[in-house]
Order: C-alpha cells, then sequence, then structure tokens
C-alpha cells in the first residue's frame, strides 16, 4: 500500500531519531505552517527532542507571540539562538541597518554563524523545508550534508501546499497569525514583506533583491537521500 505523505513523513523522522538518538534538534521559524507542522508531528513521536530557533532580535511580534503560544501547548520551551552581536554592537561595529546594504552579512552573522554553533553538539537537525517553497528548494532531499558537515533532514521535502494545510487543520497546529495576512514565509521585520496572491511564496523575503535564502539552507552536499 502506498504511503501518504504523513506516514513518509513520520517515517523519515523515525529513521533520523533512531540512527542520531540523543543528537538531532529541530530547527522551527515559527514562520511558515509547515514549520509548525514538523514540530507536530516530530514531538507526537519524541517529545525530548530540542526545539530551537535562530533569535535574531528582528523577529515579528507575532512571532514571539506564537513561541509563547507553542511552549505552552505542547510543555516546551523552544531555544533561542542568538548571535554573538547585540543590534547595537552590530552598528557600532558595521553601520546601522546592515541588512539594509549588506543583507548577506546580516544573516550570516545574525543565523549562519549562532545556528553553527548551537549545532556543534548534535550530529543532526529537522528542517521544515520543502520543494514546493519555491524554485530554489526545488531539488530538497530528504536527507541532506549540510556546509558544516551535519545531516539535515526534511521530512516534508515533497508535501504540497495542500498537505499542509490540511494537517494544520485536521490536527489545530498553531501557526502563525500573520500567515493569514499574506505572509506564507517570514524572517525578520526589516526583510520581510506580505506577497500579492499568486505571486512566489518567498517573493516577500529581501524584495527587490536577487537574494532567496538566508545561508542556511546553502551548499548543502547530497548524503545520498537514505538514512
Amino acid at each position: 500500500m502506498t504511503s501518504g505523505p504523513v506516514e513518509r513523513a513520520e517515517a523519515i523522522v523515525a529513521g533520523a531519531l533512531e540512527r542520531f538518538p540523543g543528537r538531532t534538534a529541530l530547527a522551527c521559524s515559527f514562520g511558515a505552517p509547515s514549520a509548525m507542522v514538523l514540530l507536530d508531528l516530530t514531538l507526537r513521536l519524541d517529545r525530548t527532542v530540542p526545539v530551537y530557533y535562530l533569535d535574531t532580535e528582528l523577529l515579528f511580534p507575532e512571532t514571539y507571540d506564537l513561541i509563547e503560544r507553542t511552549a505552552r501547548r505542547y510543555a516546551i520551551e523552544p531555544l533561542a539562538v542568538k548571535p554573538a552581536l547585540t543590534l547595537d554592537a552590530q552598528a557600532a561595529a558595521y553601520g546601522d541597518a546592515l541588512w539594509a546594504r549588506e543583507p548577506d552579512h546580516c544573516c550570516a552573522l545574525r543565523k549562519v554563524a549562532p545556528m553553527r554553533e548551537f549545532l556543534r553538539g548534535y550530529e543532526a537537525w529537522f528542517s521544515g523545508i520543502r520543494r514546493a517553497d519555491s524554485a530554489a528548494r526545488g531539488a530538497t532531499e530528504p536527507f541532506e550534508r549540510d556546509a558544516g558537515g551535519l545531516t539535515k533532514v526534511s521530512p516534508l521535502f515533497d508535501w504540497r501546499d495542500e498537505d499542509v494545510d490540511r494537517y494544520v487543520a485536521e490536527r489545530g497546529v498553531p501557526v502563525n497569525m500573520l500567515h493569514y495576512e499574506g505572509y506564507p514565509s517570514l524572517g525578520c521585520v526589516p526583510c520581510t514583506r506580505a506577497v500579492a496572491p499568486g505571486e512566489d511564496p518567498r517573493a516577500g523575503r529581501w524584495r527587490g533583491r536577487p537574494k532567496q535564502e538566508c545561508g542556511i539552507h546553502g551548499a548543502t552536499l547530497d548524503a545520498g537521500g537514505n538514512i
């Protein structure tokens, strides 16, 4: 019998947890609904998996609200992974509003470097990215080797938007309230805008620039597709 998207995702999560017991963390943006679906699905299988988020100190109030609601709903304490520099220290070192002038540099300081440091104690991490997110993610595989040599696990790699919506509705999964206001993808306040109907879901990220990713999903090497 052919398995559905939920069964396939559960098998991927279970396989990763079996191979890397106690050494796998779950990255959650608390932005896109798919991130919340992955959190719900994973915690149903193992409530001890650490859940972390990249607290750039520039997240939307609605994002911080969802983090609090999630903590209460699942009785967990999401781990805030913060950059080494405060916003004031970054401005002193690199000038005001670095994100507007050099967004890649800002992402490297406030997202990529802190995440790499946090993941030093792990061998694998769960990601909620999907092929349907954007053309840039169209080749996403369930298991990949990231630039830091860790295994990046994307259990929802082949989920369609309707699969995500169905899971959210059936399981009552909490989502970011901005999702209902034209924000299918959420990052930092200065670099995220709402999108118009029919636009690419990530068109609101770094609008007006060729940049499509913050860098944490970049430079992956194929890990064979199996675990």
